[in-house]
């Protein structure tokens, strides 16, 4: 369902009625890869008159627009990721190693994204050797005490964050279109906690993020695994209950499931700190109308009105 409402304050003004604040934070990179490949399949890049190009950058305004109608929150901040080499690099060498280089027309619109964010009154976070989910995942400990905390993201690996106080939105096809992840959601569709997705995790390892997990054990396997025993620890102490071909391949590669289990997990004790005062939703139309101008963006210029 699409919410209308004036965007002068009308939000912040909601919030002083007694309804709860609303953090929502942003996983910036994971969306502007959606908003750069959905609009760039057919190979017409959208491109200013002096040829930048901005397709990614407009798709994620829409996106972004979008879940603020959605969701109304009362802070806002995004979170990005600042370059390959992080803490999980170092631990595994071949961590996202797999991964191609991002297309020619969407680096400059890096840097361009952070400027159209900063436009909208918006925080941009992030800290070398670290990523975006380590940061979304630090901030929602830090302020889920205080205020509701929605998640925006398209990546499922987000889902260990969950809690009473932290709702992931996982971002589906076309616009609009979201899953709302909480706690009994998570368990009514998978029958997982979320401790529970580093656990699977662990186990069958990630081929996007390109680690291995367990060799020859696959979701299927490591499903049943969790659900049975719980977690890798209940499987670890029940080795002997285990069928010897299970057994022997976490005997095999009991050093990897470890490390797997720990790549798998977000750092929620990253050193970064942004009070919520820092970040509250009040748009200046006319700043964000300035940038979208520079940008060419006549058809979201109507959007804010």
């Amino acid at each position: 369902m699409q919410i209308e409402m004036n965007f002068d304050g009308a939000l912040n003004e909601a919030k002083k009625d007694g309804s709860p604040q609303r953090l929502l934070l942003i996983d910036g990179m994971a969306i502007l890869f959606r908003a750069y490949f959905a609009t760039s399949f057919t190979g017409a890049i959208r491109r200013t008159s002096s040829g930048l190009p901005v397709n990614a950058v407009h798709g994620f305004v829409r996106y972004f627009w979008d879940a603020v109608q959605r969701f109304e929150p009362s802070h806002i901040i995004c979170c990005w990721d600042m370059g390959s080499k992080t803490f999980r690099s170092e631990q595994f060498g071949a961590y996202k190693a797999n991964r191609p280089e991002a297309p020619l027309d969407l680096i400059p619109q890096f840097d361009l994204v952070k400027e159209v964010v900063e436009s909208f009154g918006v925080p941009n976070v992030g800290l070398a050797g670290y990523e975006a989910d380590d940061c979304i995942g630090t901030l929602a400990r830090l302020h889920s005490n205080d205020t509701e905390v929605y998640v925006l993201t398209g990546d499922h690996d987000l889902l260990q964050l969950v809690n009473e106080s932290v709702t992931v939105v996982i971002m589906k096809k076309g616009y609009g279109n979201y899953m709302l992840y909480t706690p009994d959601y998570l368990m009514e569709e998978r029958s997982l906690t979320p401790q529970q997705i580093i656990d699977l995790k662990g186990l069958m390892g990630d081929t996007s993020d390109n680690y291995p997990g367990v060799k020859g054990i696959g979701e299927k396997t490591a499903l049943k695994l969790v659900l049975e025993y719980g977690s890798i620890d209940g499987i670890l102490e029940r080795m002997d209950e285990l069928p010897a071909s299970i057994r022997t391949k976490i005997e095999s590669d009991l050093e990897m499931l470890h490390l797997s289990r720990q790549l798998a997990r977000i750092n929620c004790e990253v050193p970064i700190e942004l009070q919520l005062d820092g970040c509250c939703w009040a748009i200046d139309r006319h700043r964000v109308a300035a940038k979208f101008e520079e940008l060419e963006f006549k058809s979201l210029l109507k959007m804010i009105g």
